[in-house]
C-alpha cells in the first residue's frame, strides 16, 4: 500500500465526494495517476475502478501515463500563432527533444500545444508548471526551460 496515497485518503476522511481532490493530490506527487494508486483509492472509497477511470479520463488535467516533472503548455491559438508561437514551439521541441503530447525519457519535461491559455494580449504564451510566460521569443522560451532544475 502506497503510504502517500493512504495519507491523502486520510486527509479527505476517505470520503468519496472528494474523489477529484484526491486524484489531484495523487497526481501532484506522482506526476500522473498510477494504476496501483487508483486501485487503492477504489478500495478505500468503495468506488468502482470504471468510475474512477471515467473521472480521470474526463478531465484533461489528469494523466494515466507518466508525465515529466515540468509541464509545459504552449499556446498555438490564433492570437499567439500570428505572434510567432509556432517558432517558439519549434525551439522548445529542439531544446528538449520531444513533440507536443510527449514526455522526455528522463521524465523531466512533458510538452503540450494548447488552443488558448486565455491571455491573448501576451502572445506568444507558454505555461511552465503553472507559471505564465508571455511575449516570448524563441531565446526567452529556451532560457526559461534551462532554468528548470
Amino acid at each position: 500500500m502506497d503510504k502517500q496515497v493512504k495519507a491523502i485518503l486520510k486527509k479527505y476522511d476517505n470520503r468519496k465526494e472528494f474523489l477529484i481532490s484526491i486524484l489531484q493530490d495523487v497526481q501532484a506527487i506522482h506526476h500522473y495517476l498510477p494504476r496501483e494508486a487508483l486501485q487503492q483509492i477504489s478500495d478505500a472509497l468503495g468506488i468502482p475502478m470504471s468510475r474512477i477511470y471515467s473521472v480521470a479520463t474526463f478531465f484533461k488535467a489528469f494523466s494515466l501515463e507518466p508525465r515529466g516533472k515540468h509541464l509545459i503548455n504552449v499556446c498555438v491559438g490564433t492570437a499567439c500563432h500570428v505572434r510567432g508561437s509556432v517558432k517558439v514551439l519549434e525551439s522548445i521541441e529542439r531544446e528538449i527533444g520531444i513533440k507536443p503530447g510527449e514526455t522526455d525519457s528522463g521524465l523531466k519535461f512533458s510538452l503540450d500545444a494548447v488552443n488558448c491559455l486565455g491571455c491573448c494580449a501576451l502572445g506568444p504564451v507558454m505555461v511552465v508548471d503553472g507559471a505564465y510566460h508571455g511575449k516570448l521569443s524563441t531565446a526567452k522560451a529556451v532560457e526559461i526551460l534551462k532554468a528548470c532544475d
